[in-house]
């Protein structure tokens, strides 16, 4: 298993069908919202420097990728915050620890850019909680969603 940091134009193509296959796995509201990522605003972020992607893969074949956005916190304005995106490994690969290894090798090369706070969110019908407070994550906000559309 292969763990690094892609840019955009790298990964492009290779996540559009793990992020389908996400969708169909954990999203909610699906007659409603429709999968439809904006890859304008993705390629804008990246090339702000306020997006970063770091993947895993077997061979050449994507089989996870960690997406946070890097910017300052407009309450904490001395440090910078990693928000997730999306996270997600491929189900057959998930043995071996991958989602442990692909959050712990993105921590490391967040804390080199100087990131104080990594945030991520997770859904409560598909948690990998244990995964997270065996990391030191702590549980810090409960986010509640209703559709209104």
């Amino acid at each position: 298993m292969k763990l690094q940091e892609e840019s955009y134009l790298e990964v492009c193509e290779d996540i559009k069908p793990l992020i389908k296959m996400h969708w169909e796995q954990i999203a909610l509201n699906k007659d409603k919202i429709i999968l439809n990522p904006d890859w304008d605003e993705y390629q804008r972020l990246y090339n702000a420097g306020n997006l970063k992607i770091y993947t895993a893969r077997n061979e050449h074949e994507l089989v996870g990728y960690f997406i946070v956005a890097v910017a300052k916190n407009i309450h904490y304005k001395d440090h910078l915050f990693a928000n997730c995106d999306i996270i997600y490994v491929k189900p057959d690969s998930r043995a071996g620890m991958t989602g442990y290894k692909l959050i712990a090798f993105a921590t490391k090369e967040l804390q080199k850019l100087g990131v104080s706070v990594l945030n991520i969110n997770t859904k409560t019908h598909t948690p990998f909680d244990k995964l997270l407070v065996r990391m030191k994550f702590g549980l810090i906000e409960r986010l509640y969603s209703k559709f209104i559309g």
